[in-house]
């Protein structure tokens, strides 16, 4: 049985996003809740180069300039670590089996983003 959190205090989260202002707002939000953020990363490159199993969850922007986040995701799944996307897309604007993954909104809400995060992270918590 895997043990999964009640908040994201502790936690370490990787960021994959290549815009630099919605990148330093996500990091503050996951800092305010306590978490140690893993990069962020603005690249595919910058992003795989940061994976791997110690990681407890991972927020990526499915569009990275002239890339997609999906190689990233991939490697996350491979290695166990939950992820999300956030994108202003929606569910509906992601690839394939990808539209089955837990998806934040943007423009998300700042008050509310740790919630969602854990939430979307972590769903047997929030049903809890």
């Amino acid at each position: 049985m895997t043990k999964t959190p009640k908040t994201l205090a502790g936690l370490r989260i990787l960021v994959v996003e290549d815009e630099p202002l919605v990148s330093m707002l996500v990091e503050e939000l996951l800092l305010e809740a306590g978490c140690a953020v893993v990069g962020p990363a603005a690249t595919v490159a910058q992003g795989l180069a940061l994976v791997d199993e110690s990681l407890d969850g991972a927020v990526l922007d499915v569009n990275l300039g002239s890339e997609t986040a999906y190689p990233v995701a991939d490697a996350l799944a491979k290695v166990g670590v939950p992820f999300a996307f956030v994108t202003g897309y929606g569910r509906h604007g992601l690839d394939g089996a990808y539209g089955a993954r837990p998806t934040i909104s943007k423009p998300f809400k700042p008050n509310s983003f740790g919630r969602e995060i854990a939430a979307a992270l972590f769903p047997a918590d929030s049903e809890a």
